[in-house]
């Protein structure tokens, strides 16, 4: 994978807002995600349903946005170029979309919610690390300080108490999970491949609804679903509610946002704001589940804002 190329012409704080948007709507996919798991429907067949809607929703948009930026790439496309495209496409679906969502199924299997969510959510550092050592991107000590504040954020975010169970199968697992987030940060970034935001996020969730159907299929991915009523707090909707809600905002919307918010802020700086996912995902929960935040975890989310202005800062020219 080549560096990111940032889009020129926009403030960073587009950017950020982009990331944001990004971020809420796939921290929204935790509340609704649990409502369809209570009802009955396993977490693989959520998920991919989830992925198979977003696809649905991008598939035209993301056909007419690749067939309009043709006429901007300088003819003729090289071959290599037009062959490297679909290739990172690819690696988008699987590594970004599929392979992230699964390992991370499986890592909360076998660990707690929040230890899976911390090592998948080093992701970040593992942006810094690979920007460095694959493009000499070396990041500044404002940059290293940031990103240590913003992790110990996290972990007071996850309120991590009492006796932690630990498995290496769990263990291997998350960071699995942490290597498909990484991608996701870094692919959405480059803008060589040629592949527009809308283009690269309907492709890749095409492929990896697929790869989650295979999964399905092949007995790797348990799938069960039911077409009892959803409760959501006080809330009861009918089942294909909240999986529209999935598919069109936590899928849609937020690979879409992400991908755009990458191609102006760069990869190392958009990974960190997209530690405001975990923010977000406790507020809801507080809005529809009734699940207030304890006070660690406020401390945690302004470590978080604070981590996250450091690497901005480390990261302005």
């Amino acid at each position: 994978m080549s560096g990111p190329v940032r889009t020129r012409g926009h403030r960073p704080s587009v950017g950020i807002a982009l990331a944001l948007i990004s971020s809420a709507c796939f921290a929204i996919s935790g509340v609704l995600a649990r409502a369809m798991i209570d009802s009955g429907w396993s977490a693989g067949a959520t998920v991919t349903v989830r992925i198979a809607v977003g696809a649905a929703v991008l598939a035209i948009p993301g056909f007419l946005a690749f067939r309009d930026r043709q006429p901007l790439l300088p003819p003729p496309v090289p071959p290599q170029s037009a062959a490297r495209s679909w290739w990172v496409l690819i690696a988008y679906g699987l590594l970004a979309v599929a392979g992230c969502q699964l390992a991370y199924f499986y890592a909360v299997t076998y660990l707690q919610v929040g230890v899976a969510l911390l090592i998948e959510y080093t992701a970040p550092v593992a942006v810094l690390v690979w920007m460095w050592l694959r493009h000499a991107q070396r990041p500044t000590r404002v940059t290293v300080f940031g990103a240590a504040l913003a992790i110990a954020g996290l972990a007071l975010v996850l309120d991590l108490t009492g006796e932690v169970s630990i498995s290496v199968v769990g263990v291997l697992w998350a960071l699995a999970a942490m290597v498909g987030a990484a991608a996701y940060f870094v692919i959405s970034a480059d803008e060589r491949t040629g592949l527009p935001p809308l283009a690269l996020a309907a492709g890749g969730l095409v492929i990896g609804a697929i790869t989650l159907a295979a999964a399905g299929l092949v007995g790797a991915l348990p799938m069960t679903a039911s077409t009892s009523q959803v409760r959501i707090g006080d809330l009861s909707l009918p089942w294909w509610a909240p999986l529209l809600m999935l598919g069109v905002v936590s899928a849609a919307m937020a690979y879409a946002f992400g991908i755009a918010a990458g191609r102006v802020l760069g990869a190392r700086v958009m990974s960190f704001v997209a530690l405001s996912e975990v923010l977000f995902a406790v507020l809801f929960a507080w809005l529809a589940l009734d699940e207030l935040p304890a006070p660690i975890q406020l401390l945690g989310g302004l470590l978080i804002v604070a981590g996250v202005v450091f690497v901005r800062l480390g990261e302005a020219p």
